[in-house]
Protein backbone atom coordinates (compact mmCIF):
# COMPACT_ATOMS: atom_id res chain seq x y z
CA UNK A 1 0.00 0.00 0.00
CA UNK A 2 2.84 2.39 0.87
CA UNK A 3 4.51 1.63 -2.47
CA UNK A 4 1.26 2.33 -4.31
CA UNK A 5 0.80 5.68 -2.56
CA UNK A 6 4.42 6.61 -3.16
CA UNK A 7 4.08 5.82 -6.87
CA UNK A 8 0.88 7.83 -7.13
CA UNK A 9 2.46 10.81 -5.36
CA UNK A 10 5.49 10.64 -7.65
CA UNK A 11 3.29 10.63 -10.77
CA UNK A 12 1.37 13.67 -9.53
CA UNK A 13 4.63 15.47 -8.74
CA UNK A 14 6.04 14.78 -12.23
CA UNK A 15 2.88 16.07 -13.90
CA UNK A 16 2.91 19.21 -11.75
CA UNK A 17 6.54 19.94 -12.54
CA UNK A 18 5.91 19.41 -16.25
CA UNK A 19 3.01 21.85 -16.16
CA UNK A 20 5.12 24.42 -14.34
CA UNK A 21 7.84 23.97 -16.92
CA UNK A 22 5.38 24.54 -19.74
CA UNK A 23 3.97 27.66 -18.08
CA UNK A 24 7.48 28.97 -17.54
CA UNK A 25 8.36 28.47 -21.19
CA UNK A 26 5.18 30.25 -22.27
CA UNK A 27 5.97 33.12 -19.89
CA UNK A 28 9.51 33.35 -21.24
CA UNK A 29 8.22 33.25 -24.80
CA UNK A 30 5.77 36.04 -24.04
CA UNK A 31 8.38 38.12 -22.23
CA UNK A 32 10.86 37.76 -25.07
CA UNK A 33 8.29 39.06 -27.55
CA UNK A 34 8.34 35.82 -29.55
CA UNK A 35 4.79 36.14 -30.83
CA UNK A 36 5.47 35.95 -34.53
CA UNK A 37 2.18 34.29 -35.36
CA UNK A 38 0.12 37.06 -33.76
CA UNK A 39 2.26 40.02 -34.82
CA UNK A 40 0.36 42.53 -36.95
CA UNK A 41 1.74 44.79 -39.66
CA UNK A 42 2.23 48.48 -38.91
CA UNK A 43 -0.54 50.51 -40.59
CA UNK A 44 0.73 53.57 -42.45
CA UNK A 45 -1.92 55.93 -43.84
CA UNK A 46 -0.67 58.28 -46.58
CA UNK A 47 -2.67 60.94 -48.40
CA UNK A 48 -1.86 61.50 -52.07
CA UNK A 49 -3.00 63.12 -55.30
CA UNK A 50 -4.51 60.58 -57.70
CA UNK A 51 -1.75 60.80 -60.29
CA UNK A 52 1.12 60.18 -60.17
CA UNK A 53 1.42 60.03 -56.37
CA UNK A 54 -1.22 57.39 -55.60
CA UNK A 55 -0.10 55.31 -58.60
CA UNK A 56 3.48 55.30 -57.30
CA UNK A 57 2.30 54.38 -53.81
CA UNK A 58 0.24 51.48 -55.19
CA UNK A 59 3.40 50.16 -56.83
CA UNK A 60 5.24 50.45 -53.51
CA UNK A 61 2.45 48.85 -51.48
CA UNK A 62 3.37 45.14 -51.97
CA UNK A 63 7.04 45.91 -51.36
CA UNK A 64 6.19 47.59 -48.06
CA UNK A 65 3.90 44.70 -47.11
CA UNK A 66 6.92 42.39 -47.21
CA UNK A 67 8.57 44.75 -44.73
CA UNK A 68 5.64 44.52 -42.31
CA UNK A 69 4.00 47.81 -43.34
CA UNK A 70 0.35 47.88 -44.39
CA UNK A 71 0.10 50.97 -46.61
CA UNK A 72 -3.30 52.65 -46.71
CA UNK A 73 -3.65 55.23 -49.50
CA UNK A 74 -6.15 58.10 -49.24
CA UNK A 75 -6.58 60.02 -52.50
CA UNK A 76 -7.32 63.75 -52.82
CA UNK A 77 -8.17 66.06 -55.71
CA UNK A 78 -7.26 69.32 -53.97
CA UNK A 79 -4.21 70.85 -52.27
CA UNK A 80 -5.82 71.84 -48.96
CA UNK A 81 -7.32 68.76 -47.31
CA UNK A 82 -4.17 66.58 -47.34
CA UNK A 83 -2.38 68.98 -45.00
CA UNK A 84 -5.45 69.52 -42.84
CA UNK A 85 -5.83 65.77 -42.42
CA UNK A 86 -2.15 65.35 -41.65
CA UNK A 87 -2.44 68.03 -38.99
CA UNK A 88 -5.51 66.38 -37.44
CA UNK A 89 -3.68 63.01 -37.41
CA UNK A 90 -6.13 61.44 -39.84
CA UNK A 91 -3.04 60.73 -41.95
CA UNK A 92 0.46 59.62 -40.97
CA UNK A 93 2.01 61.36 -43.98
CA UNK A 94 1.09 62.95 -47.28
CA UNK A 95 2.63 62.87 -50.72
CA UNK A 96 1.36 65.53 -53.13
CA UNK A 97 3.28 68.79 -52.63
CA UNK A 98 6.64 70.37 -53.40
CA UNK A 99 8.86 72.17 -50.89
CA UNK A 100 7.84 75.81 -51.60
CA UNK A 101 4.16 74.88 -51.21
CA UNK A 102 4.87 73.07 -47.93
CA UNK A 103 6.80 76.07 -46.61
CA UNK A 104 3.95 78.42 -47.55
CA UNK A 105 1.39 76.16 -45.88
CA UNK A 106 3.47 76.05 -42.70
CA UNK A 107 3.79 79.84 -42.75
CA UNK A 108 0.09 80.48 -43.40
CA UNK A 109 -1.41 77.79 -41.16
CA UNK A 110 1.17 77.18 -38.46
CA UNK A 111 1.52 73.50 -39.29
CA UNK A 112 4.28 71.68 -37.45
CA UNK A 113 5.34 69.67 -40.50
CA UNK A 114 8.69 68.62 -41.90
CA UNK A 115 9.98 67.32 -45.21
CA UNK A 116 10.82 63.64 -44.69
CA UNK A 117 12.39 63.31 -48.15
CA UNK A 118 11.95 63.92 -51.88
CA UNK A 119 10.66 61.40 -54.42
CA UNK A 120 10.05 62.95 -57.85
CA UNK A 121 9.59 66.09 -59.93
CA UNK A 122 6.59 66.84 -62.14
CA UNK A 123 7.64 69.39 -64.76
CA UNK A 124 5.10 72.15 -65.41
CA UNK A 125 4.01 72.41 -69.02
CA UNK A 126 2.81 75.28 -71.21
CA UNK A 127 -0.24 74.20 -73.23
CA UNK A 128 -2.10 75.86 -76.07
CA UNK A 129 -4.94 74.85 -78.37
CA UNK A 130 -4.21 77.77 -80.69
CA UNK A 131 -0.43 77.79 -81.07
CA UNK A 132 2.15 75.10 -81.72
CA UNK A 133 5.23 76.85 -80.32
CA UNK A 134 6.10 79.57 -77.82
CA UNK A 135 7.36 81.70 -80.69
CA UNK A 136 3.85 81.65 -82.19
CA UNK A 137 2.30 83.37 -79.16
CA UNK A 138 1.16 86.79 -80.43
CA UNK A 139 1.54 90.28 -79.00
CA UNK A 140 -0.81 90.72 -76.03
CA UNK A 141 -1.55 86.99 -75.66
CA UNK A 142 -3.36 85.94 -72.47
CA UNK A 143 -1.53 83.38 -70.34
CA UNK A 144 -3.44 81.54 -67.62
CA UNK A 145 -1.68 80.71 -64.35
CA UNK A 146 -2.70 78.94 -61.16
CA UNK A 147 -4.26 81.07 -58.42
CA UNK A 148 -2.00 79.28 -55.94
CA UNK A 149 0.58 81.91 -54.94
CA UNK A 150 3.13 79.19 -54.21
CA UNK A 151 3.02 78.23 -57.92
CA UNK A 152 3.70 81.73 -59.24
CA UNK A 153 7.45 81.79 -58.65
CA UNK A 154 7.83 78.47 -60.39
CA UNK A 155 5.63 79.41 -63.34
CA UNK A 156 7.20 82.83 -63.80
CA UNK A 157 10.66 81.25 -63.61
CA UNK A 158 9.61 78.87 -66.38
CA UNK A 159 8.41 81.75 -68.54
CA UNK A 160 11.68 83.54 -67.91
CA UNK A 161 13.74 80.43 -68.72
CA UNK A 162 11.87 80.19 -72.04
CA UNK A 163 12.68 83.83 -72.86
CA UNK A 164 9.13 85.17 -72.63
CA UNK A 165 9.66 87.55 -69.70
CA UNK A 166 12.41 88.81 -67.40
CA UNK A 167 12.11 89.01 -63.62
CA UNK A 168 13.65 91.68 -61.42
CA UNK A 169 17.26 91.16 -60.42
CA UNK A 170 18.02 89.96 -56.91
CA UNK A 171 14.61 88.57 -56.01
CA UNK A 172 13.93 85.09 -54.64
CA UNK A 173 12.49 83.56 -57.78
CA UNK A 174 10.72 80.79 -55.89
CA UNK A 175 8.62 83.54 -54.29
CA UNK A 176 8.26 85.75 -57.38
CA UNK A 177 4.92 87.41 -58.08
CA UNK A 178 3.41 89.04 -61.14
CA UNK A 179 4.57 92.44 -59.88
CA UNK A 180 8.16 91.16 -60.10
CA UNK A 181 8.03 90.99 -63.91
CA UNK A 182 10.52 93.59 -65.13
CA UNK A 183 10.41 92.96 -68.86
CA UNK A 184 7.46 91.70 -70.91
CA UNK A 185 8.48 92.21 -74.56
CA UNK A 186 5.23 90.93 -76.08
CA UNK A 187 2.99 92.58 -73.49
CA UNK A 188 1.46 89.31 -72.42
CA UNK A 189 -1.59 89.49 -70.15
CA UNK A 190 -1.48 87.20 -67.12
CA UNK A 191 -4.64 85.76 -65.62
CA UNK A 192 -4.01 84.10 -62.23
CA UNK A 193 -7.61 83.50 -61.17
CA UNK A 194 -7.97 79.76 -61.80
CA UNK A 195 -7.58 76.99 -59.22
CA UNK A 196 -4.75 74.58 -60.15
CA UNK A 197 -7.11 71.63 -60.61
CA UNK A 198 -9.27 73.63 -63.05
CA UNK A 199 -6.52 74.67 -65.45
CA UNK A 200 -6.93 71.55 -67.61
CA UNK A 201 -10.60 72.39 -68.10
CA UNK A 202 -9.65 75.94 -69.07
CA UNK A 203 -7.24 74.50 -71.63
CA UNK A 204 -9.85 72.07 -72.99
CA UNK A 205 -12.32 74.95 -73.27
CA UNK A 206 -9.73 76.89 -75.28
CA UNK A 207 -9.59 79.69 -72.69
CA UNK A 208 -6.70 82.11 -73.07
CA UNK A 209 -3.85 81.68 -75.52
CA UNK A 210 -1.65 79.51 -73.30
CA UNK A 211 -2.17 77.70 -70.00
CA UNK A 212 0.47 76.60 -67.49
CA UNK A 213 -0.52 73.25 -65.93
CA UNK A 214 1.13 71.08 -63.29
CA UNK A 215 1.88 67.63 -64.71
CA UNK A 216 -0.07 65.76 -62.03
CA UNK A 217 -3.29 67.51 -63.09
CA UNK A 218 -2.42 67.12 -66.76
CA UNK A 219 -1.77 63.38 -66.44
CA UNK A 220 -4.81 62.87 -64.21
CA UNK A 221 -6.99 64.36 -66.95
CA UNK A 222 -5.59 62.39 -69.84
CA UNK A 223 -2.97 64.80 -71.15
CA UNK A 224 0.54 63.65 -72.01
CA UNK A 225 2.95 66.46 -71.02
CA UNK A 226 5.65 65.21 -73.36
CA UNK A 227 3.34 65.19 -76.39
CA UNK A 228 0.69 67.80 -75.59
CA UNK A 229 2.67 70.66 -74.02
CA UNK A 230 4.24 73.18 -76.40
CA UNK A 231 7.02 73.62 -73.84
CA UNK A 232 8.02 71.82 -70.65
CA UNK A 233 9.91 72.78 -67.52
CA UNK A 234 13.52 71.56 -67.41
CA UNK A 235 14.22 68.34 -65.51
CA UNK A 236 16.56 70.23 -63.18
CA UNK A 237 13.60 71.97 -61.54
CA UNK A 238 14.03 72.40 -57.75
CA UNK A 239 10.33 71.70 -57.15
CA UNK A 240 10.69 68.20 -55.76
CA UNK A 241 7.54 66.40 -54.60
CA UNK A 242 8.07 65.20 -51.05
CA UNK A 243 6.75 63.06 -48.23
CA UNK A 244 5.51 65.45 -45.52
CA UNK A 245 4.98 64.34 -41.91
CA UNK A 246 4.37 65.89 -38.53
CA UNK A 247 7.58 67.06 -36.88
CA UNK A 248 9.25 64.17 -35.09
CA UNK A 249 7.63 61.47 -37.21
CA UNK A 250 10.37 61.61 -39.84
CA UNK A 251 12.47 59.30 -37.64
CA UNK A 252 9.81 56.59 -37.40
CA UNK A 253 10.98 53.28 -38.96
CA UNK A 254 7.90 53.01 -41.18
CA UNK A 255 8.45 56.52 -42.60
CA UNK A 256 12.12 55.79 -43.27
CA UNK A 257 11.18 52.53 -44.96
CA UNK A 258 8.56 54.33 -47.07
CA UNK A 259 11.23 56.74 -48.37
CA UNK A 260 13.67 53.90 -48.91
CA UNK A 261 11.17 52.05 -51.09
CA UNK A 262 9.98 55.14 -53.00
CA UNK A 263 13.56 56.06 -53.93
CA UNK A 264 14.59 52.48 -54.73
CA UNK A 265 15.70 51.52 -58.23
CA UNK A 266 12.57 49.45 -58.72
CA UNK A 267 10.26 52.41 -58.14
CA UNK A 268 12.52 54.83 -60.05
CA UNK A 269 12.48 52.53 -63.07
CA UNK A 270 8.71 52.23 -62.80
CA UNK A 271 8.30 56.03 -62.78
CA UNK A 272 10.48 56.46 -65.86
CA UNK A 273 8.74 53.65 -67.75
CA UNK A 274 5.23 54.72 -66.77
CA UNK A 275 5.49 58.45 -67.59
CA UNK A 276 8.33 58.64 -70.11
CA UNK A 277 9.90 61.75 -68.57
CA UNK A 278 6.68 63.56 -67.64
CA UNK A 279 7.47 62.50 -64.05
CA UNK A 280 11.14 62.32 -63.07
CA UNK A 281 12.60 60.54 -60.01
CA UNK A 282 14.96 62.63 -57.91
CA UNK A 283 17.70 59.99 -57.55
Amino acid sequence: MKKLLAGLFLSILVLALAACGTDKKEDEKSASGDQTDSKENVILKVGASNTPHAVILEKAKPILAKEGIDLKIETYTDYVLPNQDLDSKTLDANYFQHIPYLELQIKDNGYDFVNAGGVHIEPIGIYSKKYKTLEDLPEGATILLSNSVSDHGRMLSLLEAKGLIKLKEGIDKTAAELKDIEENPKNFKFDANTAPEMLVQMYENDEGDAVLINSNFAIDNGLNPIEDAISLEDKESPYVNIIAVRAGDESKPEIKKLLEVLTSKEIQDFILEEWKGAVVPVK
